[in-house]
């Protein structure tokens, strides 16, 4: 049976609806794989949410590994920068989910910027792999919340994805970001990708996809309603407010849980794999990510 770890913080409704939507589908038969385990870096008692996500977890006998990274961190570390305007998520080893959690992101890496972490998350991390070494190692590893950058040494242990909103060779950042970006270039599609998980934070090769039109019947009355008006005001004026980003945005959120639940579909039938750091297709061809834009309209015909 295909095995895939889950790895989580449990920080909000989403991480309890994504692992939902996933089990579902594997109890129906959809995917033909099981959750070895799951691994959540809250332990009970941190948060009322991370709390929730423990419980759900509980209730579908998954076998499940906590190990708080707050109270790590506060154990282990003793050198704490005292400028706090300079102090970023990257420096604290902290990961925040693309597709949820960017709000409360102080900085954005540069492209292709590989982070030293501090001696404490390397530590961690060591922790983590060392408790979960009794499983074995999982054929994949999905990241659903997980608010950890991942260091080195996990990358090389797990073939771990993430989800992005973008299509491959598209805006990075958060979504928020990503679709501001897409209206200030006049985009024809965007789309959501799983990535490879590499010290990069969001800059991992892409492993599976799907684009999507953001002109046509639905969005070109609110492209019309742009013409003469730099990005930069609308963005001022009107923020998330604006249609045409709340379209946008829409249509890409759409198609984020059955991305992850077809991504994980077409590992477990073998027609895409990792191997050796690189994402190829079933007869080990190199493949710059598995599209599978026509599996998730399928699924999303009429709903939108």
């Amino acid at each position: 049976m295909y095995q895939i770890g889950w790895f989580s913080t449990g920080r909000d409704k989403a991480a309890r609806d994504l692992l939902q939507a996933v089990q579902n589908s594997i109890e129906q038969g959809e995917i033909e794989t099981e959750i070895a385990f799951v691994f959540c870096s809250h332990e009970p008692g941190e948060s009322e949410e991370s709390d929730l996500f423990i419980r759900l977890v509980e209730d579908y006998n998954i076998p499940l590994v906590c190990f708080s990274y707050p109270k790590f961190k506060k154990k282990e570390s003793t050198l704490i920068p005292n400028d706090v305007d300079t102090l970023s998520l990257w420096e604290l080893g902290l990961r925040i989910l693309p597709y949820r959690a960017f709000k409360n992101r102080m900085v954005t890496p540069q492209k292709n910027q590989t982070q030293a972490l501090p001696q404490w998350r390397l530590d961690y991390d060591r922790e983590v792999m060392r408790r979960l070494k009794r499983f074995g190692d999982p054929d994949l590893c999905v990241l659903a919340g997980y608010m950890l950058i991942v260091g080195k040494e996990m990358c090389q242990r797990y073939n771990m994805i993430n989800l992005h909103p973008a299509a491959p060779g598209g805006p990075a950042g958060s979504w928020q970001e990503v679709v501001w970006q897409l209206i200030e270039n006049r985009a024809q599609k965007t789309g959501v990708m799983m990535h490879l998980v590499t010290p990069e934070l969001d800059q991992g090769p892409p492993v599976s996809y799907c684009t999507f039109p953001i002109r046509g019947t639905s969005f070109d009355k609110y492209w019309a309603e742009l013409e003469g008006q730099p990005p930069a005001e609308i963005k001022q004026s009107q923020g998330e407010n604006n249609q045409l980003f709340r379209l946008i945005r829409q249509h890409g959120l759409a198609r984020e849980f059955p991305l992850i639940i077809a991504t994980i579909k077409a590992f477990s039938q073998g027609r895409v794999r990792i191997s050796v750091g690189q994402v190829v297709d079933a007869v080990g061809n190199p493949i710059g990510g598995y599209d599978l834009t026509g599996e998730i309209d399928e699924i999303l015909k009429g709903t939108l």
